[in-house]
């Protein structure tokens, strides 16, 4: 190689990995009982995912709390390599997050994105607006309400492209 290219190779390398450094790792580990698959899937075929693991993520909807548990409705997106709701895409359904004891509405706001690991407890049919809904419920081990900066953090500022632009 010539002492450019090899100049111009390290330099893709150092710059790819400070790109790979700055994603966060995931926050669950994915047991060997994971159902990867999305909310959706499971309200069709609740049988065939009965007491799966799975992790799963999404918008908060709302928070019931009852005189043993709460549950929180949240409205699934995909999870990106970190397990960060990605709110830009499309919703997978809707699934029921059941917790032990009160969950405090102001740590699940509505509109909060959420990332969830628990065990699939079977289904429930309710209404979204006027329409009956599935709902698969799951029993939460853990759980993690996405702050504004973690959302962010880990998305580097860098773009590539030709042209001409104006930042305000």
């Amino acid at each position: 190689m010539r002492p450019t290219n090899a100049r111009l190779a390290l330099s893709a390398a150092v710059l790819a990995a400070a790109l790979a450094g700055c994603a966060p790792a995931p926050i669950y580990k994915p047991t060997p009982n994971n159902a990867a698959v999305p909310p959706a899937q499971v309200a069709r075929e609740p049988e065939r995912y009965a007491s799966a693991d799975v992790i799963w993520g999404g918008r908060i909807v709302n928070v019931r709390n009852f005189a043993d548990h709460s549950e929180i409705e949240v409205l699934a997106y995909p999870l990106d390599g970190s397990q960060r709701p990605q709110s830009n895409d499309t919703g997978n359904g809707r699934f029921i997050a059941a917790m032990p004891g009160y969950v405090e509405s102001l740590d699940y706001p509505p509109g909060g994105l959420v990332t969830i690991a628990g065990r699939l407890n079977g289904t429930r049919t309710g209404n979204v607006g006027q329409a009956q809904y599935t709902f698969p419920l799951v029993s939460v081990n853990q759980s993690h309400v996405w702050t504004a900066k973690e959302m962010s953090g880990g998305h580097p500022n860098v773009s590539f492209g030709v042209g001409v632009g104006v930042i305000r």
